[in-house]
């Protein structure tokens, strides 16, 4: 069993027993940190932990690592009722487009039109927020503008914007949208040659499996909603059921998948960008009455179960609250109340995880997808006993 993860990447599973109200304290303690920390002139300050690469942490405006998918956060919270909050962030969210432009989160890449790292995100927000014609036409140009994007996955590629186009064709009706979404549809459609696509990514080629950089990302947004047709969602389904049981790695019951298929001595990651909790939260929504299916996601739930909570904290990319997604997604699709057993036990541990961090360094970390805004989140929906996915499944 721990050939197929890293038992040093995990730690024991804390004992505390659900408890809703204290769910309910931690989420308003990261919210009050985190309007507290609020500077309007340098935003949220950035956070040591993500300093991965030894570069000079800085200010960001991105969905993913900044001050836009925080405000995102604060809001969803606010309209789920978790919290009430001490400000109004309308009059934040649409001065970001214009802080990216003049100060892009990433220098050595400029200016990009990713939902998760530029501007597509950042405008999404803003519509959400405080919508605005403005927003619409330049969003739309942005999704457009990526539809060839040769990276081939969600974080920075055409699957992100897509899902931005069907957000906006579901909460205008414009036909616009529709085509927008069915052109980077057919383009990515047509680079799936093999039973993975091929990602250039960073300089490097790589056939990557997880929702952040592969194929769960990318074939959850094919099949997200109503915009592709009948007999390409019917193919859709069939080839991914198929790529995932050939590149399952089993023992017993359990269920995994690299990183990549590509040779590598990294070991077994069990974390919603790489890994199975990722593949389960993606895809658990594909298929309903296959039985092939729920098998596998039911054998990645459990290896996610038996891996236990993160070291690296509590966050959705890679800590435990994104791990804990894939136990409410089986719930969904199962119906088995063990799954919310099990969220609600990770649920505990990562509110720990949370209170000791902050301890440690002295302050929250304010971003969405690696900070404690995701892991609000996640506590929301455990006390809800909801399985709706932060920005994919709900914008």
């Amino acid at each position: 069993m721990t050939t197929l993860f890293d038992p040093e990447a995990h730690e024991p599973l804390g004992g505390t027993a659900w408890d809703p109200e204290r769910a309910r304290s931690a989420i308003r303690a990261i919210v009050s940190e985190t309007e507290r920390a609020f500077d309007p002139d340098e935003l949220w300050p950035p956070h040591p932990l993500d300093d991965e690469d030894g570069s000079p942490l800085r200010r960001t405006a991105s969905l993913y690592l900044g001050a836009a998918g925080v405000v995102w956060a604060l809001e969803a919270l606010r309209r789920s009722g978790a919290v009430e909050l001490e400000r109004d962030w309308r009059d934040v969210a649409p001065s970001l487009a214009d802080r990216y432009r003049s100060e892009p989160d990433f220098p050595d890449v400029g200016v990009v039109p990713s939902l998760w790292m530029g501007e597509a995100g950042i405008l999404l927000v803003a519509h959400t927020l405080a919508p605005a014609a403005w927003q619409e036409d330049e969003l739309l140009a942005a999704v457009r503008s990526n539809a060839a994007n040769p990276t081939r996955e969600f974080m920075w590629g055409s699957p992100g914007t897509m899902l931005a186009a069907q957000v906006m064709h579901e909460r205008t009706g414009a036909p616009s949208w529709r085509t927008a979404w069915e052109q980077s549809a057919e383009a990515l459609w047509a680079a799936w040659q093999d039973d993975l696509w091929e990602q250039d990514l960073y300089g490097h080629r790589a056939h990557i499996f997880g929702p952040a950089h592969g194929f769960a990302g990318n074939v959850y947004v094919l099949a997200r909603g109503d915009l592709l047709d009948a007999t390409r969602r019917e193919e859709l389904e069939r080839r991914a059921v198929a790529t995932l049981s050939a590149h399952a790695l089993r023992d017993g019951g359990l269920a995994q998948w690299p990183p990549s298929v590509e040779p590598s001595s990294v070991p077994r990651r069990t974390q919603w960008c790489h890994g199975a909790p990722g593949i389960v939260a993606s895809l658990a929504s594909l298929a309903p009455d296959d039985d092939e299916l729920t098998e596998l996601l039911v054998a990645g739930g459990e290896l996610t179960w038996r891996a236990g909570p993160l070291r690296k904290g509590a966050n959705l990319c890679h800590g435990t609250a994104g791990n804990g997604y894939s136990f409410l997604k089986l719930l969904e699709r199962t119906g088995d109340e063990l799954w919310l057993h099990r969220a609600r036990a990770f649920a505990m541990h990562a509110t720990g995880q949370v209170e000791h961090a902050r301890v440690e360094h002295g302050r929250g970390r304010h971003t969405l997808w690696t900070g404690d805004l995701g892991t609000a989140l996640y506590l929301a929906s455990c006390i809800d006993a909801t399985a709706a996915f932060p920005t994919l499944d709900v914008f």
